[in-house]
């Protein structure tokens, strides 16, 4: 995956292996990461993408006053990607984003927000973006011919401000972050530049 992401000209991407609180304490999550980090330092090239250290963490009640987060956040930024459950969301789960959003050092990040767009209000979308919660969209979404329209209108709303792969192996999930970006197009990127903010501006930014 690394190497096929190299290919389609990706500098640097995050692992974000999911963190699920009641499976694991943040504790014994960070010690399974490093531990599959270290085997994959083992057989590193160079022409593969910066890799940082990040998780998905899996919403739970509670989650803006838990302890531990920090050590969830992708590395060298404020950025922790949330990965929300597939139902319409409550008006104090929406509270509980924010919440964590408004904490400092936090800057919340949605995980793939395609798949929950037809169960929220609009309202809900409305009222995360004007806290300043970022949104982050699969490359897939940008693929799908049923769904690529909306996907590029999103982006140029100002409604998707990061693109990931979301891949977890060559076969089903392959990193297809190049193709993605042939349906954005160079003259539609440049519209929204200043608004797709990428990760290592982001990462630059906190630094």
């Amino acid at each position: 995956m690394l190497a096929a992401s190299a290919g389609q000209g990706i500098t640097h991407m995050a692992a974000t292996p999911h963190f699920y609180p009641t499976e694991n304490s943040p504790e014994q999550f960070l010690a399974r990461r490093g531990q599959a980090a270290a085997r994959l330092r083992a057989v590193w090239q160079p022409e593969f993408p910066r890799l940082l250290m990040g998780a998905e963490v899996c919403y739970f009640d509670g989650i803006s006053r838990s302890g531990g987060l920090e050590a969830l956040r992708i590395e060298g930024t404020s950025l922790l990607l949330l990965e929300m459950p597939v139902q319409t969301w409550s008006d104090r789960m929406a509270a509980e984003i924010k919440a964590l959003h408004s904490r400092p050092g936090f800057t919340v990040l949605l995980a793939h927000i395609e798949r929950y767009l037809r169960l929220q209000r609009g309202a809900v979308w409305d009222g995360l973006l004007a806290a300043g919660v970022l949104m982050q969209s699969n490359a897939s979404f940008f693929l799908r011919w049923s769904t690529r329209r909306r996907a590029v209108h999103m982006l140029e709303a100002g409604r998707i401000h990061l693109l990931g792969s979301d891949c977890h192996n060559m076969a089903d999930r392959a990193p297809r972050m190049g193709g993605a970006l042939a349906v954005i197009g160079e003259k539609r990127r440049r519209l929204v530049e200043g608004r797709c903010r990428t990760l290592l501006e982001l990462e630059e930014e906190v630094r």
